[in-house]
């Protein structure tokens, strides 16, 4: 006679977790649509190069500054709240860039609409990783959460392209209608939140501050490396006083009777080598696609629709996340499948290396789809390492530092690949075989990246074992029983 309720809660838990995917699908797709949508809003409004580039870049400084907080404050002052509150004012800023007459309108609606995904993406994964145990049924929901989210970039790009055709102003709009239908659906799928413990009440506000000015420093100073030769030595303050602030941020929460960050989540081995190894896979994906999306439109001479369609398999792990990866990581464990999925991303980017102005679209697909499996292997299992033993009302602290990571890892793969790309090309003498050159140097940046992640990725090899290793052993006893080191 309980089946009936069993098969309701099933039936809502998979309604949740369809409007928090949603979120992170919003969230991945705003971003790519407004790619593809720059050069019409560069021409439109008459922007600077300047100013242009503060229109990408205004979205990435308000999301790397503020995650870290964002994530705590999910733990602190409720996950319902913060979702709720901050999808609220990412719909309102998207709307209010498409009403935009002026750049600087479009760079403030871009980092206010950066910081809301900063506090509204922790609280969706948090809410996640609380609503289900440790274990096969949380892997998959994150596995499915990632997925989506590499979709939605994926297919952004095509979408971006249609809408742009209707103009430009429409990339604003279209997230809106989506947020409002989140957001109703939320309004109604989320749990009620308990009141917060004594202990967590208050927010470590000297902590908060330091935090983000340094995240926002550090952002900044990242996205001027895409301009090697323009004001060194402000690039390199930048960092400096980044560097400061994280050393009195890490003396504050010493300090602190409820410091934002508890400095021993650190000595988790496994959640600090997840948040690396996802740092440097999404800064050699997003390296590698900004190089072909360049190669594809300026020397090509392709559209930016034709481009999106052709990235588009690069979507693939929207499909494989939610079906392959859970059957592989319930076999081998989330230590191998990310290793497989690093060295699979090798593989891909190296494929791309001797590329040449007349590849067919048949010879570039094998490093697409490779690319986009790699994607399906390693980056929902990280989001599980990331998460894995650590403390329910920590949650909301774990995903803030992996999307702090991911989020310095991507802005430094497109600055890496942008800063060579530039210093190969100035020497030149910009005929298209010396541009093409100049792509190729740019590709070693991912390259090197996954290269560098698989060595970090391995060290997390040791003392774990196949899913399937011992009778009655659990799935993931292997890669669970080390989780803490």
């Amino acid at each position: 006679m309980s089946t009936v309720p069993a098969a309701r809660e099933s039936r809502r838990a998979r309604a949740l977790l369809l409007v928090l995917c949603g979120t992170i699908f919003l969230e991945g797709s705003d971003v790519a649509m407004l790619a593809v949508a720059v050069p019409g809003i560069r021409a439109d409004l008459g922007l600077t190069t300047g100013t242009t580039a503060w229109v990408m870049s205004g979205y990435v400084l308000g999301y790397a500054g503020f995650t870290l907080l964002g994530g705590r404050a999910a733990d602190l002052l409720g996950r319902r709240r913060m979702f709720l509150t901050w999808l609220g004012v990412f719909l309102v800023f998207s709307m209010l860039g498409g009403f935009a007459t002026t750049g600087w309108m479009l760079v403030v609606a871009r980092f206010v609409t950066g910081v809301a995904s900063a506090f509204m993406t922790p609280a969706a994964m948090s809410i996640i990783t609380t609503s289900y145990p440790e274990g096969p049924r949380r892997d998959k929901a994150l596995l499915v959460f990632a997925g989506v989210g590499a979709g939605g970039f994926s297919l952004g790009l095509v979408i971006g392209g249609l809408l742009t055709g209707l103009g430009w102003r429409w990339v604003f709009f279209a997230p809106v209608f989506l947020a409002v239908a989140i957001l109703l659906a939320a309004l109604v799928l989320l749990p009620a939140e308990t009141r917060p413990q004594p202990r967590s009440r208050g927010i470590d506000l000297t902590g908060a501050a330091c935090a983000a000015a340094a995240m926002l420093l550090f952002a900044y100073g990242i996205t001027r490396l895409e301009h090697p030769g323009a004001g060194g030595a402000l690039t390199l303050g930048a960092f400096v006083a980044g560097a400061v602030l994280v050393a009195a941020f890490v003396v504050v929460e010493r300090r602190a009777k409820v410091p934002l960050v508890r400095l021993g989540i650190f000595r988790k081995t496994a959640m600090v080598r997840a948040d690396l190894g996802a740092s440097l896979f999404l800064g050699a994906f997003f390296g590698f696609q900004f190089i072909v999306t360049l190669y594809l439109q300026e020397l090509r001479g392709w559209s930016s629709l034709r481009a999106g369609i052709a990235l588009i398999a690069m979507g693939c792990d929207a499909v494989l996340a939610p079906v392959l990866t859970p059957r592989l990581v319930s076999r081998y464990g989330t230590s191998r499948v990310i290793f497989g999925g690093f060295l699979l991303a090798v593989v891909a980017y190296g494929l791309f290396l001797p590329v040449r102005a007349d590849w067919s679209y048949a010879v570039m697909f094998p490093s697409l789809i490779t690319a986009g499996t790699a994607f399906a292997l390693a980056y929902g299992p990280l989001t599980i390492a990331a998460t894995d033993s650590v403390a329910e009302d920590e949650q909301g602290l774990a995903g803030g530092l992996l999307y702090t990571f991911t989020q310095f890892g991507s802005a430094v793969g497109i600055s890496a690949v942008t800063a060579v790309y530039g210093i190969a090309v100035a020497g030149a003498d910009g005929s298209p075989g010396a541009v093409l050159d100049a792509y190729r140097t740019a590709l070693v940046v991912p390259v090197a990246m996954v290269l560098l992640g698989a060595a970090v990725s391995a060290s997390g090899l040791r003392g774990t074992r196949p899913a399937g290793g011992g009778k009655g052993a659990s799935p993931e006893a292997g890669d669970r029983a080390g989780a803490g080191r």
